[in-house]
């Protein structure tokens, strides 16, 4: 599995996921970092085979509205406690 993260997903989750041999980058890794639009996130993750990982809400709207991005986890409930 591959991994995209969300601008407000800890760094500690991105190298949590890494040492378990995933494939994980975060957002401020790419394009225009923080100032990337969802949409260009998006964009980014479908072209890539990503997986976003997010806690906005924009992500869960769009996925199930414009069906981007293809693969999402919303953990906009949940606390990751690494």
């Amino acid at each position: 599995m591959r991994f995209l993260c969300d601008v407000h997903i800890s760094y500690k989750v991105v190298k949590h996921l890494i040492s378990f041999g995933f494939e994980t980058i975060h957002v401020n890794e790419i394009l225009n970092k923080w100032h990337t639009k969802d949409i260009d996130i998006c964009d980014y993750a479908d072209s890539n085979d990503l997986i976003v990982i997010t806690k906005d809400s924009d992500f869960r709207d769009s996925f199930f509205i414009k069906k981007t991005p293809k693969k999402l986890i919303n953990n906009y409930r949940t606390h990751f406690n690494l």
